[in-house]
């Protein structure tokens, strides 16, 4: 079983904030701002990729327990960022779909690349780019 499930299950120790039939919601153990709360779905599903069209009763109680937690914490007037991670490019870190409620501070940039990955963003940039203006100047002709 993966650490989430047993966070879940309460086999593995979290402050857990929020429980129902559909959704946990937990403490991140390692917060990025002063309010970052873990949401996963109660049934295992690994990412987005994965979700069915009987796992929408579990994204829209995710959704609203976003909502209500971001109330319980008093950050809804403020603002916060609901965030999920989509397999390895995206920074999905755990097999397990789960979203982060992040907020209590301004949040900054939505994406925020490493170095490495903007100079490879700038090279696709570049290649597209001219690949483009190649591709029009020969459909001018």
């Amino acid at each position: 079983m993966s650490l989430f499930e047993n966070i879940r299950d309460g086999k593995e120790p979290a402050n857990i904030i929020y429980q129902d039939e559909f959704i946990t919601a937990f403490d991140d153990k390692y917060p990025s701002a002063p309010v970052h709360i873990l949401i996963i779905p109660n049934k295992m599903i690994k990412s987005l990729d994965n979700l069915t069209e009987e796992d929408e009763i579990y994204m829209g109680k995710i959704l609203i327990g976003a909502s209500k937690l971001a109330k319980m914490k008093n950050i809804h007037e403020s603002g916060y960022r609901l965030i999920t991670n989509c397999n390895k490019d995206g920074g999905q870190e755990i097999d397990y779909l789960h979203f982060h409620l992040v907020g209590g501070i301004p949040l900054g940039r939505m994406i925020g690349l490493s170095k490495e990955s903007k100079k490879l963003f700038q090279k696709i940039k570049l290649s597209t780019k001219t690949h483009i203006t190649h591709s029009e100047s020969s459909s001018i002709r």
